[in-house]
């Protein structure tokens, strides 16, 4: 693979951006001026983390309504950070259900759906389990201190993705290595691009490999039911997605969400020790912790007012999932971790047409992971002083740097 990047920066590197106000937090929480912007704007003026101006939505019942109307709030503009006519811009958003309005976004979706079904969330559940229980037992070896990140969080739902795109058992690390770095907004533009280039360009070898000898995984799948349908382009756009949407954030869920229970230790024994109690726990924890920020740019596809706000066409739109999932028309007392409640409507999976497609896999992993983790260490806790614990504060979906526990 070639070391130089066929794609050309819009610029020089540039320092480390102020982060935009729906990607700060304290801890766990969303900061308190995106919620007074909520509570007493409801739509503002905000700056992207690539310096462009955008409405930022924040309140729920806005958010989703965004959501719903594709007409309105179109995903099909160009996709931030690169420059709209270069290789990186057509490398991203080709096949990329994200960046794809209906009727093209219903097309390529019709084609992926029967892979998240519920019967094959069932078929996949033992191979889940067995992946959870041989991270497990690797953990128990090694023995403790360890990082939950590097050591489950991350690797569980890495070694899923992989599985699924048929990625083979020796290129795992380095693939994953771009993918996980690539994500990284402080790093300079250049190297970004850097790393997308060598990651779309190893999917598109991984497709062709795919077409050539079609397998069991998923690309195969795809490959011998609709080969004339999709363009190689698409395959490998489809496979980027799933990648990143497909481990990243299942990822940092696990790590979060195990660390929100180690600070509620009354909900982490429900989870633990109540299978009934599972479910709603996963969905209050998306709920709470919202892991996306912001999820992909929009734009206004026309001119027309929102909310009180004259939008016009061509403007970009965000909207603040942190503050829309924290919202007293959700649930009451929203800044409470309940996982008892679990938190029905929520928007940790988006919502409308580009509901997360992956979200039953997601939840899956989940289910299977937390339980399993908790029963395996009863006396988990963490191994350096909580206020030491380092988030992600620059990583397009928001995490832990690592989380260091003993047991």
């Amino acid at each position: 693979m070639t070391e130089t990047c066929p794609y050309q920066a819009k610029a020089e590197p540039t320092p480390t951006p102020e982060l935009p106000l729906p990607m700060r937090r304290n801890g766990f929480d969303p900061t308190p001026e995106l919620l007074a912007l909520r509570d007493q704007e409801r739509i503002s003026r905000t700056t992207t983390p690539f310096g462009e101006t955008a409405w930022l939505i924040t309140r729920y019942e806005d958010v989703k309504t965004a959501l719903s109307e594709p007409t309105l709030f179109s995903n099909a503009g160009p996709v931030p950070g690169f420059d709209q006519a270069s290789d990186a811009q057509r490398a991203v958003a080709t096949g990329n259900l994200l960046t794809y309005d209906p009727p093209d976004h219903t097309r390529l979706r019709r084609m992926l759906t029967g892979q998240f079904t519920v019967r094959r969330m069932r078929d996949l559940t033992p191979r889940v389990e067995q992946i959870v229980e041989s991270h497990l037992q690797a953990m128990e070896r090694r023995g403790a201190p360890t990082d939950l990140v590097a050591d489950f969080a991350l690797p569980v739902p890495s070694l899923v993705i992989c599985e699924l795109l048929g990625v083979p058992w020796d290129e795992r690390d380095e693939f994953l290595h771009r993918s996980n770095k690539q994500m990284d907004l402080r790093l300079p533009e250049q190297e970004r691009l850097t790393l997308l280039a060598e990651l779309h360009g190893y999917l598109a070898g991984l497709v062709a490999r795919a077409r050539r000898d079609p397998g069991d995984d998923l690309l195969g799948l795809l490959i011998r039911e609709h080969s004339t349908d999709l363009t190689t382009e698409e395959l490998t756009g489809i496979a980027l997605l799933l990648l990143v949407a497909g481990h990243e954030t299942t990822a940092n869920m696990l790590a979060l969400g195990t660390l929100a229970l180690l600070r509620h230790p009354d909900q982490l024994a429900l989870v633990r020790d109540d299978p009934a109690a599972v479910n709603p726990a996963v969905e209050e924890l998306m709920r709470w912790l919202s892991v996306v920020h912001t999820g992909v740019q929009r734009t206004a596809a026309t001119d027309f007012e929102f909310a009180g706000v004259r939008m016009r066409a061509g403007d970009a739109v965000v909207l603040a999932f942190p503050s829309a999932n924290r919202d007293h028309a959700l649930v009451d007392d929203p800044d409470r971790l309940d996982i008892t409640r679990g938190a029905p409507g929520h928007l940790g999976f988006g919502h409308g047409v580009h509901h997360c497609l992956g979200a039953p896999l997601a939840r899956l992993e989940m289910r299977v992971a937390f339980p399993a983790l908790l029963r395996r260490f009863p006396t988990l806790a963490l191994a350096k002083p909580d206020d030491e614990i380092a988030f992600r504060s620059y990583n397009a979906v928001y995490g832990l740097e690592s989380l260091p526990v003993t047991w």
